[in-house]
């Protein structure tokens, strides 16, 4: 649900208060308003967290707490599922007032979206994304879809992404992740 007809600045969002605790992303200059997670989707992301709890310490690890500013010919924000930091953004990030991973920033080593049911989240998640965080240097963008039971993995090659589309059986093989020993199909019961 769109909150505003009138375009925000970055400069603008950033000092917005709506004065509640709901969440919203700035898709074109836009306050968009992030409606609840399915029981499906916050599974999965906490299953993974869990996971990466065992591999990393709890700083380099996002579960839907901090927006990632992407550019674009307006402003743009998102709240990924999950995000892997570098050190470099973790020491970047150190102090903050606030939980925003802004333009000038190191960007995350991996960010993971988990499709929510509908066109616009699909096209939203697969299609405008995967630009975005190319462009913004991520080097691995995880697409989970659970009503598709794959997993898009994809990796920065020379500024554009290369996918892998995993199902069932298949190891997440994560070049940022080596050490990680999980297949779709746990991820997936992990929804269940």
């Amino acid at each position: 649900m769109t909150l505003a007809s009138k375009r925000m600045t970055l400069a603008e969002y950033l000092a917005h208060d709506a004065g509640t605790e709901q969440r919203y992303e700035l898709v074109d200059g836009v306050l968009v308003e992030m409606p609840p997670e399915s029981t499906r989707n916050s599974r999965i992301a906490l299953f993974l967290l869990s996971g990466f709890l065992k591999l990393l310490p709890f700083q380099k690890i996002s579960h839907k707490d901090y927006e990632l500013v992407v550019s674009g010919a307006r402003a743009r924000v998102h709240f990924p599922d999950l995000m892997v930091f570098t050190d470099e953004l973790v020491e970047a990030l150190s102090g903050a007032a606030r939980g925003t991973i802004l333009l000038e920033m190191p960007p995350p080593a991996i960010t993971i979206e988990i499709v929510s049911p509908g066109k616009t989240n699909r096209d939203r998640d697969y299609r405008y994304k995967r630009s975005e965080y190319a462009a913004r240097g991520i080097a691995e963008y995880w697409i989970i879809d659970p009503d598709e039971a794959q997993i898009t993995l994809l990796t920065l090659v020379d500024g554009f992404y290369e996918a892998a589309v995993l199902r069932g059986n298949d190891r997440i093989q994560s070049a940022q992740l080596p050490e990680l020993q999980l297949t779709v199909n746990q991820v997936m019961q992990a929804g269940e």
